[in-house]
């Protein structure tokens, strides 16, 4: 849960550029994911020399990676919360898939809890329908979705840092941090806590509760 006692929720957010600057929209998860699966490739030269038995690998680069999830709708009612199945679905589609304006599916991020921002785009994605009513309606359906990384060299090497200015960060606040300091440790620059204060709706930064959970947005340097 956040700050103010809600339960966060997964989301993947569509943007029309490659940057994600220019968002067009979001997708909220009905219920967060039991399981969220990361892969990625390590590719390396096995070149063998001329009479040797082995081969060194020699590491040459890392390739895009994959995010693989599951979303579960439910429209029964069951546990208080009201949804319309084929409705969401169709919002999910709307913010993952084909996107006229750019004439491409859009370009996305994927964010929950301290889990690094990923850029990406989709892969690929089925839908399970569970329960019908009796009209044919679909009230309970899963989604499995699959994202592949879209960030460009440049961007995938700032993921591998934790410390990188350029990505959003989400830290748990511990005992004895300022804001300040924590700037300093994230954008290598103290100044920024007066804009990091106001993302996070901060009234005084000055003490901050451990357990505090804060967002640091990307910063243009």
């Amino acid at each position: 849960m956040d700050k103010r006692g809600t339960l966060e929720k997964l989301k993947v957010i569509a943007f029309k550029d490659a940057a994600c600057k220019q968002q067009v929209g979001e997708f909220e998860a009905y219920v967060n994911p039991a399981e969220i699966t990361l892969a990625y490739e390590l590719e390396y030269d096995s070149t063998q020399g001329a009479g040797t038995t082995g081969s060194r690998m020699n590491f040459k680069k890392a390739k895009p990676g994959d995010l693989a999830l599951t979303f579960f709708l439910d429209g029964t009612g069951a546990n208080g919360r009201p949804l319309d199945v084929q409705q969401k679905i169709e919002e999910f589609q709307t913010i993952t898939g084909y996107n006229g304006n750019i004439h491409r599916p859009n370009y996305l991020k994927v964010a929950w809890g301290t889990l690094t921002v990923k850029r990406c785009v989709l892969k690929s994605a089925s839908i399970a329908y569970k329960v019908f009513d009796s009209h044919g309606v679909p009230l309970r359906a899963v989604v499995t979705a699959s994202f592949t990384d879209s960030s460009d060299d440049k961007t995938r090497v700032a993921m591998a840092q934790d410390h990188s200015a350029d990505l959003t960060h989400v830290r748990v606040v511990k005992a004895g941090e300022t804001l300040p300091w924590l700037c300093a440790e994230i954008y290598g620059d103290s100044r920024h806590y007066i804009a990091v204060a106001r993302v996070n709706g901060l009234d005084d930064f000055r003490h901050l509760a451990p357990g505090t959970r804060l967002f640091f947005p990307p910063i243009e340097k």
